[in-house]
């Protein structure tokens, strides 16, 4: 076993120590200067758009559309922690009630009797042409509702998300009401700033929406180019209505002329492309890369973050021998976590950081906290698992098969040593890689093996508990069915009090984390690097559910630093 183990982290060339450098925390003095090229390795450098269409109901579509559509409701980017606020906007989905503002949306306010949301629009907001889709013409209030009834329809629809809607009405150009059956705590999220929020014209909808060409949306970019696995590449919109105002000059949005998304799956590929300037920022780097990367180009600024993603091996519940708990416990004890996290690591990882997030101020409870029952799934004991599985039928162990994202080299490389562990208690895994859109598709069609081993989102307090544990989600890989535990969860739902709420998420969580669905595996540390020519920027990430393009469209390159640095 430690052979194995020693072998896997030499040949991955693991480095013990860590520098760390902070981001920028002040803005350049320098007045932007609009125009350039700005090339981005995003968090999902590995993978391509995997559909351009709301309606499909795929997570990535408002990474990739994002620049494009816009949406009602945004990340209010001057309460960064770069500007003196208190938000990093690293998080997949989650943005805090004091760090929202109107995008699409001037304003917005409840009203009783039926309850209802009164949102009013933005005047003079436009589409702009798209030759043989649609001729430029103003975004009002119909946009909106079409939109809404377009997914609320769409047969690809998540199970219960929009549920708490009875009627989206516009009640004239620029005013839309959405009236509720029952108030649902993620009402903004759900709509308003969420994963398929974005707002698409009706021209849209009926030219293909799910064809990159008749993309067209408000946003401060237009989709010009996509070349399967290879890049998007968008242009500037120049009719875009935001303005900002950077280092006291107030300046129309956006700034760079162009924006490329590179798709790299070879992580050497990228992590070169960013040594040579290829790429102005890389979002997500792998610390085993970060000396190296130091030493060869200690001109890049740097953040660290606590990924936003957990990482687990699911077991399908609805079968043998996974619907026994004391198997499920059995795996997990059986796996040294620890070990995982200072050698695998170096470190750079925090044993306990799922389901729930330590961002997550109020809903976060710590290991320590947490009963004994739920600290000895996180404690090194294979004498025990061994008797677990004795006790639960199978004392000689079993054999089953796991698949894995080969898009994800961390994976790649953590798999085995699982594999590992699980072989010192008889259990015996076969590993079947797959590419990404195979890998989904096993899961969203619940035909994926009794061991699926992934990262999942924490996406938001509230979401990261639905979608992984009731029963008919599409992130649900481990099968899980419960009634009692999905009446809990319309319940939090329903509850108007976010301290209540908190409650109610902390005991849910306890709950399903000591039924041990998953192994939970440590959750870790990831590094942002761009160059020093990029700017108005310190390392954020999302201004809305995996939603980078407001982020990118207040950036601007100094070409002149750029060039004297030879790039």
């Amino acid at each position: 076993m430690k052979k194995f183990r020693t072998a896997l982290l030499a040949a991955a060339s693991i480095a013990a120590t860590l520098a760390f450098t902070s981001p920028v925390s002040a803005q350049s003095e320098q007045p932007p200067k609009p125009g350039g090229t700005l090339e981005i390795g995003t968090v999902y450098v590995t993978l391509s758009a995997l559909s351009w269409d709301n309606a499909d109901w795929n997570w990535k579509h408002n990474h990739d559309t994002g620049q494009v559509y816009e949406q009602l409701f945004a990340a209010d980017l001057s309460k960064s922690k770069r500007l003196g606020g208190k938000h990093p906007f690293y998080a997949d989905a989650w943005l805090p009630t004091d760090a929202i503002r109107g995008e699409l949306a001037e304003s917005w306010e409840w009203k009783k009797d039926p309850l209802r949301m009164e949102v009013k629009l933005r005047k003079g907001v436009m589409f702009p042409e798209k030759p043989g889709v649609m001729a430029a013409r103003e975004f009002v209030a119909d946009d909106v509702v079409t939109t809404f009834n377009r997914l609320d329809k769409s047969p690809k629809k998540i199970s219960t998300y929009f549920d708490h809607v009875e009627k989206v009405e516009a009640a004239d150009k620029h005013t839309v009401v959405f009236t509720f059956k029952n108030y649902n705590a993620e009402w903004d999220y759900r709509f308003g700033w969420g994963y398929y929020s974005g707002i698409i014209p009706k021209e849209v909808a009926d030219a293909g929406a799910g064809n990159w060409k008749n993309v067209n949306g408000t946003g401060p970019f237009m989709l010009a180019d996509f070349v399967q696995g290879n890049s998007n590449t968008y242009v500037k919109n120049p009719n875009y209505w935001d303005k900002e105002k950077i280092n006291g000059i107030e300046v129309k949005l956006p700034l760079v002329d162009k924006l490329v998304f590179r798709t790299i799956k070879d992580e050497a590929t990228y992590l070169t492309a960013l040594r040579t300037g290829k790429l102005d920022i890389l979002e997500s780097i792998r610390w085993s890369a970060v000396d190296e990367l130091k030493k060869s180009a200690p001109q890049l600024q740097w953040s660290k973050w606590l990924s936003m993603s957990g990482t687990f091996l699911a077991m399908r519940v609805d079968t043998k021998p996974f619907d026994d708990v004391r198997v499920r416990r059995a795996l997990n004890m059986a796996i040294n976590k620890q070990e995982i996290v200072k050698d695998y690591y170096g470190g750079n990882a925090e044993l306990f950081a799922y389901p729930q997030h330590p961002d997550y101020l109020g809903y976060f409870e710590p290991l320590e906290a947490m009963p004994d029952s739920i600290k000895e799934l996180y404690t090194y004991n294979p004498a025990k698992a061994k008797k677990l599985l004795a006790e639960a039928g199978v004392p000689n162990g079993f054999t089953f098969k796991v698949q894995v994202c080969s898009c994800s080299p961390d994976h790649m490389d953590l798999l085995p040593l699982v594999a590992a562990y699980l072989e010192q208690v008889g259990v015996k895994v076969e590993i079947q890689p797959m590419e990404y859109g195979a890998f989904l598709s096993a899961m969203t069609t619940k035909t994926n093996t009794p061991g699926y081993f992934m990262n999942n989102g924490h996406t938001n307090p509230t979401t990261s508990i639905r979608k992984s544990f009731v029963k008919g989600q599409v992130w649900n890989p481990s099968q899980w069915n419960d009634p009692e535990y999905d009446k809990k969860m319309e319940a939090v739902y329903q509850e108007q009090d976010e301290g209540k709420r908190q409650v109610m998420l902390k005991e849910m969580t306890r709950e399903i984390l000591d039924k041990a669905p998953y192994v939970w595996l440590p959750t870790p540390y990831i590094f942002t690097a761009w160059w020093p020519w990029v700017k108005n920027y310190g390392g954020e990430l999302r201004a809305g559910a995996v939603r980078p393009g407001p982020i990118y469209a207040r950036m601007w390159i100094d070409q002149e630093m750029k060039k004297k640095m030879g790039h």
